[in-house]
């Protein structure tokens, strides 16, 4: 019986490939890292072949490394960087142009004219989401509007859309399977997260063809069979799901109430309300944690734009650092006395503001300010934005509140023990760093895992959930305070006048 799993790990920086052991013990892996493109400032790009690519040589060097056969895999899940949008011709199974990236801002301005005709309201209603260039809809329309001839061949059902788990799944079962999971469907700003459909009506407000949208799934079954050749044999595709409700899975918050937070190139922060669909009133999102058996789990989400790429400015803007690991130290010898504060708003800023206009702007700088302040300032950062978002998910959904929040942090800034203090200080919560720090990969391969059944229920997996560290709160109430007035201001001072 074949008792391996592989998770494709499809982000934004990278892809990576895992084998994963009946047991779900990574065995071996593979990655490859990702260029971005910037074309004009504000936009962001990926090469779908490259990903395609990086897909097929990361699983094929993570097989070779376990020493699994196709024949030993019983399934494959993938997650993937969500919102991205890639049109491709169906014919030929080429994209038309580079993905648009979820980053990217260059529909602020079309977004911008649909809330003036007053949409906002009524896809909110049904999507969960914000008017906002972060989702793929307003894309999807810049490339039908913007490649030419793109518009008339996808009214003829020439072209597929997919954000980029549906094009792996296209390119991976060579051209058979068209689909995708519930959770990065609903990440469209198409989807009407309370039927499960995709909505007609937020189609035409977009002007975006129905038959362009792929098949919407559970994100745990049958999604169809890799093409033999690619692998040395076919292997079945059983999980997907977009990597912040992977992250979710894998860090096994199956209860309502429990939350966690993700810190790779973003942050995301997930609270998992159960069957329970809150409607936000602090410019949260309200999204599908995941689907199982046709039944659908809610959660709201913030999103931040910026957590791990402000590091990645620091060495490739400013080049204060050699590579990334080099952060700590230097922040460590910040001058405590200098209030420094950096709001990263690179590509805007998502919740709880919701301002693609806003762009990054460092306060507080004296002459005695120098790198080192500026490298604490890009950490902290990453706690002030959590806790943004946590007090909003709290006023949305105030069972949240009342009791003692702890939450569950992945993502590579987590390997950081300075930073998992900082964000439990200016939380005044604890952190719950797990001794699995893969938990997006972990999630995908469980997927795919119970639907092979080799991996237990919902409630098994949980229950094998392991703490390598709790972060308890040390600072002070009245420093915490100062601190985060002071990120408060500087918030201000950044935001554009709407």
């Amino acid at each position: 019986m074949p008792n391996h799993l592989i998770a494709i790990d499809q982000g934004t920086t990278s892809t990576r490939a895992i084998v994963f052991d009946a047991a779900l013990k990574p065995c071996a892996s593979g990655q490859r890292e990702l260029r971005q493109y910037y074309p004009s400032p504000g936009w962001v790009e990926h090469d779908p072949e490259e990903i395609w690519q990086a897909t097929v040589a990361t699983v094929r060097e993570a097989m070779a490394s376990a020493g699994v056969s196709a024949k030993d895999v019983a399934g494959i899940g993938i997650t993937n960087q969500r919102e991205t949008s890639v049109i491709w011709d169906r014919a030929t199974g080429v994209p038309i142009h580079n993905a648009i990236v979820w980053q990217d801002r260059r529909t602020a301005d079309a977004c911008d004219a649909l809330r003036a005709l007053g949409h906002e309201p009524e896809i909110v209603k049904r999507s969960g989401l914000l008017l906002d260039p972060y989702f793929s809809a307003s894309k999807i329309a810049w490339l039908l509007d913007n490649v030419d001839g793109a518009r008339a061949k996808a009214r003829a059902g020439e072209l597929a859309f997919g954000t980029i788990d549906s094009f792996l799944l296209w390119r991976l079962t060579g051209g058979k399977v068209h689909a995708t999971d519930a959770t990065n469907a609903a990440r469209t700003m198409l989807l009407d997260i309370g039927k499960g459909v995709w909505d007609e009506g937020l189609c035409k407000i977009f002007g975006v063809p129905l038959t362009m949208l792929p098949r919407v799934q559970d994100c745990c079954g049958e999604f169809g069979v890799t093409a033999p050749e690619l692998f040395g044999g076919p292997i079945r595709i059983l999980g997907i799901a977009g990597d912040q409700q992977a992250a979710t899975i894998g860090q096994g918050c199956f209860a309502p109430g429990m939350m966690k937070s993700t810190y790779g190139t973003g942050c995301f922060v997930l609270l998992n309300t159960g069957t329970e669909r809150v409607a936000s009133r602090n410019r949260l999102l309200t999204t599908i944690a995941y689907q199982l058996d046709g039944k659908r789990t809610y959660a709201l989400e913030g999103s931040i734009f910026i957590a791990g790429a402000a590091v990645q400015w620091l060495r490739d803007g400013l080049k204060i650092i050699a590579k990334s690991s080099d952060v700590g130290a230097l922040a460590e010898r910040a001058d405590p006395a200098e209030a420094v504060y950096l709001v990263p708003a690179f590509v805007g800023l998502g919740a709880p503001y919701w301002d693609p206009q806003a762009r990054a702007a460092i306060f507080g700088l004296t002459r005695n300010s120098g790198a080192a302040e500026i490298a604490r300032a890009a950490l902290d950062s990453v706690g002030y934005q959590t806790r943004d978002l946590l007090e909003a998910m709290h006023a949305d959904w105030p069972t949240s509140a009342s009791a003692r929040t702890i939450l569950r942090v992945d993502g590579g800034m987590t390997a950081s023990d300075p930073c998992m203090q900082f964000l439990a200080d200016i939380l005044a919560s604890p952190v719950d760093r797990p001794v699995v720090m893969e938990t997006t990969a972990l999630g995908a391969a469980y997927l795919a895992g119970l639907a092979a059944g080799i991996c237990p229920g919902l409630d098994g997996f949980a229950a094998q959930w392991r703490l390598d560290r709790r972060f308890e709160p040390l600072m002070a109430q009245a420093e915490r305070e100062a601190k985060y007035s002071g990120w408060k201001d500087a918030v201000r001072r950044t935001l554009t006048a709407r």
